[in-house]
């Protein structure tokens, strides 16, 4: 493993897991790029903290996912028998060509421009019934109450999960983010994400039947009808990718809308300019992702020896962590004071969603919904106050960021 780079203090430059760095991991990352750029981590994992080589390693050949061999040197030759890794192992999201290619084009024609687009008024009945149901209380936890029913809905609708099924997605918990963080599971996390593993899975089992009966127009039909013709995608490819689906289709989109209201109303500035000039939203969002990535970090492992990476040697089989967060907020792209929030800022394009190949399918989607559900709330709610801006409660865990819960009044 790679020597651990610390700085003078006995305080590690990274600790992903500390409540500090949860509540706000933005000054570690501005020591990372200011003193150890390329940074190894205990685990002897690179950690790419500046926009160059982050952006790079998303998109060049030479690193790849390699999720098998990377999850067996973390955990032992064994871990490919949990469920949940055996199951992972067929996302998508961590295959290389060829299956990658095959996998993502079966799905990639659910999320085109057109039919993205052709989903706002849908978006917008979701929201506006959302508000019509709680206006009249006066309170709310913008998360569960708010953030969360618009995703879920969608991506139910998209997946052609029955009316009368979701209420237990509504209800579902939201603790599966710890499968993505740099910091080993523990045998009881192993255990609880192996309980939730079956549980989607014995679901989605069901639904799968009910689709072979009753085809519908929903991305659970198109990936069926694949199944059966075995050369497209196999049963456990089925039951994992529409795992995958279902969680990345609804998690960051809650992220992304509940990082951004806190952020508006931590800058009463721009949440005042927001509110005056609604047509300003698309370009808020992109700051909104620049400024708080609901995904703080993705990563490759070389494919290849890599000559200089930011000025270390990648050895061929080490993993390269791109930290998102960190290179959204890089002076040398946004040299403009890039920790204040700033929803005119020109130019705006966060690595929020990746890059490469594995640049996220419902990047689109989770703009417009996000867009259609804060410029809806602002307009409804204007008088719409948070209860904890100051110190509002984050869910524990790193890769996947947001708020467990944001109290609202008006």
């Amino acid at each position: 493993m790679n020597e651990h780079v610390q700085t003078a203090t006995t305080e590690p430059l990274f600790n992903p897991l500390s409540p500090d760095f949860i509540r706000d991991p933005y000054p570690s990352y501005e020591r990372l790029r200011a003193t150890d750029p390329m940074h190894v981590t205990p685990f002897g994992m690179f950690l790419a903290s500046r926009h160059a080589e982050a952006s790079l390693v998303l998109r060049d050949k030479r690193f790849g996912k390699d999720f098998v061999d990377r999850t067996v040197r973390r955990y032992g030759p064994k871990v490919m028998e949990e469920p949940v890794f055996r199951s992972m192992r067929h996302w998508m999201l961590q295959q290389d060509p060829p299956d990658h290619t095959r996998l993502r084009g079966l799905v990639v024609k659910a999320f085109t421009a057109r039919r993205v687009e052709d989903m706002r008024p849908r978006i917008q009945q979701i929201v506006d019934e959302t508000l019509d149901a709680i206006v009249g209380r006066g309170h709310m936890d913008l998360i569960e109450d708010f953030a969360f029913r618009l995703p879920v809905t969608i991506i139910c609708d998209m997946l052609g999960i029955p009316e009368d099924h979701r209420e237990t997605f509504y209800k579902s918990s939201r603790d599966g983010g710890r499968l993505l963080d740099p910091v080993p599971l523990s045998p009881a996390e192993i255990e609880q994400a192996n309980a939730g593993n079956t549980m989607a899975q014995m679901y989605f089992q069901q639904l799968f039947e009910l689709r072979r009966r009753n085809p519908g127009d929903d991305l659970t039909t198109q990936l069926v009808q694949a199944e059966e013709d075995g050369s497209k995608l196999s049963n456990e490819e089925l039951t994992a990718n529409i795992i995958l689906l279902f969680g990345a289709g609804h998690e960051t989109t809650v992220n992304l809308i509940g990082n951004g209201l806190l952020a508006l109303h931590r800058n009463p500035d721009q949440l005042a300019l927001l509110k005056a000039n609604p047509a300003l939203i698309e370009n808020a969002i992109e700051e909104f992702l620049r400024y708080d990535s609901s995904v703080q970090l993705t990563g490759r492992v070389a494919l290849e020896d890599i000559d200089d990476l930011g000025g270390k040697k990648i050895p061929k089989g080490e993993s390269v962590l791109c930290l998102l967060g960190s290179a959204n907020r890089d002076s040398a792209v946004y040299p403009d004071r890039p920790d204040r929030l700033d929803i005119t800022r020109p130019n705006v394009r966060p690595l929020s969603f990746g890059g490469g190949i594995h640049h996220c399918l419902g990047a689109q989607l989770a703009r417009i919904e996000a867009a259609i559900a804060i410029e809806t709330l602002l307009r409804r709610l204007p008088d719409l106050r948070l209860d904890e801006a100051e110190n509002p409660e984050w869910r524990p865990t790193f890769v996947l960021r947001g708020l467990k819960k944001l109290p609202a009044s008006w």
